[in-house]
């Protein structure tokens, strides 16, 4: 099954493919302050796939914090928190920000709240090559 989700302004957004019906998704409410602060509640899928689409190049914004282990990605324009990117030995694997999705699903389970403060970076990069999503690379700006 493929999920769509984008910006406001549909500069940026990306493609969920799972498995999984929605109300199956793992919903996590992350507790630090960039996700509060942006309402993120995020799910992911270790054997599905997403697939990011950048619409404007010069909207893509990567932003880093706390231990600097993944790219958080935002839209330059609208503000929009599509979810992050991490890369690592096994892969490149995201999140995405269920938030965002076109038609928003009603029916997603609550979020569970999740505070991953105790994490060293070994262990925030071992925990996300496990559970989020593998992912081709951000693309080029489509035509």
């Amino acid at each position: 099954m493929l999920y769509q989700g984008e910006c406001h302004c549909g500069a940026i957004g990306y493609t969920y493919r799972t498995e999984l019906a929605p109300e199956q998704w793992p919903i996590r409410s992350c507790q630090c302050s960039f996700c509060r602060m942006h309402g993120a509640r995020t799910t992911s899928d270790p054997v599905g796939h997403v697939e990011f689409e950048i619409n404007e190049a010069a909207s893509l914004r990567h932003y880093r914090f706390g231990q600097h282990t993944a790219d958080f990605l935002l839209c330059g324009h609208c503000g929009g928190y599509l979810g992050a990117i991490v890369a690592t030995q096994e892969g490149s694997f995201a999140v995405v920000n269920v938030n965002l999705l076109k038609p928003y699903l009603e029916d997603l389970s609550a979020p569970q709240p999740m505070c991953y403060d105790g994490e060293n970076i070994d262990d925030r990069t071992r925990r996300r090559a496990r559970r989020w999503t593998p992912c081709g690379d951000l693309p080029e700006v489509r035509s």
